[in-house]
């Protein structure tokens, strides 16, 4: 059954989460939370989740791109952003570092941010030192879209939401995004809007 997915406002999703211990992740309470958090990440659907999405403030997270998520998006929109399908994974007390000065922006949306979307930037590539659902330790090393789903769910295990990174006057309801952006260059949405960013 599908976790309840937290709302921005919930004071779970604004503080910094804690680690988790080895004994922790290997714990009958860990290793069922898992899966639901998978269940409730493809029932949403999304990309990736953060466990204070469903109201647990611990250093744990989830990614998975399905293939059929990007089955209607043009190839060129797909090759700007970089984006492959990503297999399902746990990363659990992470550790980010950017490799490189490259950044990329781009439109991205939230489940705790139901509706809404900004054009955020991000590092281009990231190298994430974490451990995985079995407690041992593992090196990630993404580029482009994967790159960015990462920072975005690091970023939530310590409290901080896209909304605290975007340009803040091309925030926007998903509804008008598709109406009047879809298809523009980020410059041009910048352009035409404004460029002011949150941090």
């Amino acid at each position: 059954m599908p976790l309840k997915l937290f709302q921005v406002g919930e004071p779970v999703l604004r503080g910094r989460s804690r680690e988790l211990s080895r004994e922790e992740i290997l714990s009958d309470s860990i290793q069922q939370l898992i899966p639901q958090m998978h269940e409730t990440l493809r029932e949403a659907p999304g990309v990736g989740l953060a466990a204070p999405q469903v109201g647990m403030p611990i250093q744990l997270a989830i990614v998975e791109d399905l293939p059929e998520y990007s089955r209607d998006i043009p190839e060129s929109e797909l090759a700007a952003r970089e984006r492959r399908p990503i297999p399902f994974h746990v990363i659990i007390n992470p550790r980010l570092k950017t490799a490189g000065d490259a950044q990329a922006e781009f439109f991205e949306g939230c489940l705790s941010l139901d509706g809404f979307t900004a054009l955020v930037g991000r590092a281009r590539e990231v190298i994430v030192e974490c451990l995985n659902q079995r407690g041992e330790p593992q090196v990630i090393k993404a580029s482009g879209w994967y790159a960015r789903i990462l920072q975005h769910e690091i970023d939530h295990l310590n409290g901080t939401l896209y909304i605290d990174h975007m340009h803040s006057r091309t925030f926007m309801s998903l509804e008008n995004y598709k109406l009047y952006w879809k298809g523009e260059s980020m410059e041009e949405v910048k352009r035409k809007l404004g460029e002011r960013r949150v941090s």
